[in-house]
């Protein structure tokens, strides 16, 4: 799995003949890790902005029309929805990470609940389906979307565990882990999110679905109520974007949100950028390790954002990114490493920076870093600017909502890519 923007969009490119009515007729179906021609496999690269969504969305509008395509793009705009929705929705992820430490803490109480645990994570429930989707989960940091819905599903209502832990462990080894996408998909599977609506795994769904390679008849609970509902979630005002300042010395600071700075920033006119820094591994807000697969992704995505942004300015850019799987340690998901912050600060005032020019960071485990980094260099007298992308911009305030509400202005944000750069 190349984690560069060449391989992406190589991908992009290879599958745009299928993400017409071939792949609404066929992406459901999950045949197994070597047969993976009915989706794209595009989402490690769009969740960490190796290729942007407007970029796919535009190329698979050039080659279909948009009634043959709805689904492809809608399934891209998902994405889109749930950060957005995020955003506007934060204590989701702050409730998230603080389950996730209750139920760490369950395990060392609980013998018995550490046992299931582990023979969920280890793939030895006796549910072969769930099994062999879990070996794939750690063995290639990805599954099949209708794959994660099931194990969602059987992890919840038939294993009887606890979604944090489920939602953590996907998070931890999926290539294309994204905080919102993956928090909110397990609480709509529990039926949090969308109060009293679950989604339940039938052993028939499949059995059609898998082409017969699995047939849990008579091992699933498909008759398990949703889980009881949380507290509601409050709403919270989209944080106001910010620009860069002409004139003076700049230094961009690319995080594992954005990985395509040289389209974000290079066309800024006036900007001085004299420095560039790749911003160190995040972690997933997790007491646990990240997955070797995914943080190897992570690790080579950053450093191909540094060579792309280096080439295209001719700066040399200082790499922080690279963590050695054997060594890193997770930050939790609502607290920034202060060793961190103290080595961007000190990067920042060693070059004589007057500004600091970031992404913005999305509501998971690379906020904390960035909040924090704020009022740091201010007290040096240097000014950290969150730059956000037009189309997030355009998106996000219409995904306050469900997703239909959403899913109603796709056309014109989908249509609007003409006029705006198509990868911003």
């Amino acid at each position: 799995m190349g984690a560069t923007r060449t391989e992406g969009l190589a991908r992009l490119h290879a599958f745009l003949p299928h993400a017409g009515r071939d792949y609404a007729a066929r992406r459901n179906h999950d045949h197994g890790p070597q047969v993976r021609g009915n989706v794209s496999g595009l989402s490690p690269w769009i969740r960490h902005r190796l290729v942007t969504e407007p970029e796919v969305a535009a190329a698979v509008l050039a080659r279909h029309a948009p009634s043959a395509c709805a689904k492809f793009v809608q399934e891209v705009c998902w994405r889109t929805y749930w950060k957005g929705w995020l955003e506007q929705h934060p204590d989701a992820w702050t409730r998230y990470c603080a389950g996730v430490d209750a139920q760490a803490a369950r395990l060392h109480r609980e013998a018995a609940l550490a046992d299931r645990y582990s023979q969920a994570v280890e793939g030895r429930t006796g549910l072969a389906c769930f099994d062999a989707w879990a070996a794939e989960l750690v063995a290639t940091g990805y599954l099949h979307n209708h794959a994660r819905m099931w194990m969602a599903s059987i992890w919840i209502f038939t294993l009887k565990l606890p979604w944090e832990l489920g939602a953590d462990w996907f998070l931890r080894h999926l290539a294309d882990g994204d905080p919102a996408s993956n928090t909110l998909s397990w609480r709509w599977v529990g039926g949090l999110q969308t109060r009293g609506k679950h989604y339940l795994a039938r052993a028939e769904n499949i059995a059609e679905y898998t082409g017969g390679r699995f047939d849990p008849r008579g091992d699933l609970d498909e008759k398990a109520p949703p889980l009881p509902p949380d507290a509601p979630v409050d709403s919270r005002p989209l944080r106001s974007p910010s620009s860069p300042l002409p004139g003076v010395r700049s230094g961009l600071l690319t995080t594992l949100d954005d990985l395509h700075p040289e389209s974000a920033f290079a066309a800024m006119p006036g900007i001085e950028w004299v420095a560039a820094a790749v911003a160190p591994e995040s972690g997933t807000g997790s007491p646990w390790p990240a997955g070797p697969v995914a943080l190897a992704f992570r690790a080579a995505a950053l450093a191909d954002a540094g060579w792309r942004w280096g080439a295209a300015t001719g700066l040399a850019v200082d790499a922080g990114g690279a963590l050695d799987p054997d060594t890193e340690v997770a930050p939790s998901g609502n607290r920034a490493p202060a060793d961190t912050v103290a080595a961007v600060v000190d990067w920042a005032r060693a070059r004589d920076l007057r500004q600091v020019v970031a992404p913005h960071a999305c509501v998971g485990p690379t906020r904390p870093l960035l909040d924090a980094l704020g009022p740091a260099l201010a007290a040096h007298g240097i000014v950290l600017v969150q730059w956000q992308r037009r189309w997030d911009a355009a998106a996000w305030p219409h995904a306050s909502r469900g997703f239909f509400h959403f899913r109603d202005r796709i056309g014109q944000l989908t249509a609007d890519c003409a006029a705006m750069n198509l990868s911003a």
